[in-house]
Formats: structure tokens, C-alpha cells, sequence
């Protein structure tokens, strides 16, 4: 695939995908005879891989020492703290945003009780 398609599938810039590439959060992709990156499934899978993880919130620095160690495949107990680490901010953020739906559900209902009592 080209670096269109692939921007284009996974909704992801070809500047952010060339930069992911430059920082080694996806490994060097396969250029074809004219030097034009052409992904593979195995980038394909990086570029998904990467995708979802700054979804989550991992932040570039993390991630960038995450994925060196995969890639060297050493750093298991490393690797594990990561994924544990960004568990335990996504958990702190979901904590924070139930306490806002929350707030705002009761603000909601006062609404529309003050509503129901003008009609």
C-alpha cells in the first residue's frame, strides 16, 4: 500500500506516518524500485499497533521505549510496566470523566425539573 492508502485507512497523515517511521515507532517500511514507501502487512500492523496505542494516550516517549525493546525483544518486565503504567492513567482518566458525566446528569435532571415545574 502507499503511504496515501495507508493515511487514508487509518486516518493517520502521511506526515505523522513519516515521522513515526524517522522516530522508529514503526520500523524502516519497504520502498519499491523508485524509493516510495510501500506498506506491507507487517507495517500495516505497526501503523495499527501505533495508532491505537496513542489513541490511548501513550505518550511518544513511552511508546518510543516500549517499542525499542520489543523490537530488541528484551525489556520484558519493562515492556509490562508500560502497558500497566498507561492502564492505570487511562483508569484515573475514566474515574474523571464518570465523575463529570455524573455532575452533569445532575445538572441535567435540575433542568428539567425547573422545566416541568413552568409548564
Amino acid at each position: 500500500m502507499t503511504i496515501g492508502e495507508v493515511s487514508e485507512k487509518y486516518e493517520i497523515t502521511a506526515d505523522t506516518l513519516r515521522y513515526y517511521e524517522r522516530i522508529g515507532l514503526i520500523p524502516p517500511v519497504p520502498r519499491n524500485k523508485n524509493g516510495i514507501r510501500n506498506f506491507d502487512e507487517e507495517a500495516c500492523r505497526w501503523v495499527s499497533f501505533v495508532k491505537c496505542m496513542r489513541s490511548a494516550g501513550v505518550q511518544i516517549e513511552a511508546l518510543i521505549e516500549y517499542v525499542t525493546l520489543l523490537q530488541a525483544n528484551t525489556g520484558v518486565e519493562r515492556r509490562k510496566n508500560i502497558l500497566i503504567e498507561q492502564r492505570a492513567r487511562l483508569q484515573k482518566q475514566e474515574e474523571h470523566l464518570r465523575s463529570t458525566i455524573e455532575r452533569l446528569d445532575y445538572k441535567i435532571e435540575n433542568y428539567e425539573k425547573l422545566f416541568a415545574k413552568k409548564n
